[in-house]
């Protein structure tokens, strides 16, 4: 005897939505690009952090369908991005420190 219903079946996402999400993610690209051509300074990298940290969550939000998954699935991403966030940060406060001995006549940027 065959049970017809499947309960284990994943959430099947609507061809809009899924479209939407991808004009998104070539907007944020559009974005990231257009960043490279504005000199802010130590804030260019920043900013293609944040914009790439955006379109990752929008990835695995949608197309990994944790909108539609277990809560604790969103809490083991949110822990991996703060512990990700907390070393991107370090590293880059270190490099901060040693980037001109690196690099001959790079400005020091305060």
């Amino acid at each position: 005897m065959s049970d017809t219903t499947n309960d284990q079946a994943g959430h099947v996402a609507s061809i809009p939505l899924l479209v939407g999400v991808l004009i998104a993610l070539m907007v944020g690209t559009w974005l990231t690009v257009t960043a490279t051509y504005f000199d802010l300074g130590a804030l260019n990298i920043w900013i293609g952090l944040a914009i790439a940290t955006a379109k990752a969550f929008l990835v695995a939000v949608y197309y990994m369908h944790l909108r539609w998954d277990r809560p604790i699935n969103a809490i083991a991403l949110l822990a991996a991005v703060l512990f990700l966030m907390l070393f991107l940060g370090i590293a880059m406060l270190d490099s901060s420190q040693y980037q001109p001995q690196l690099i001959p006549d790079y400005p020091i940027v305060p």
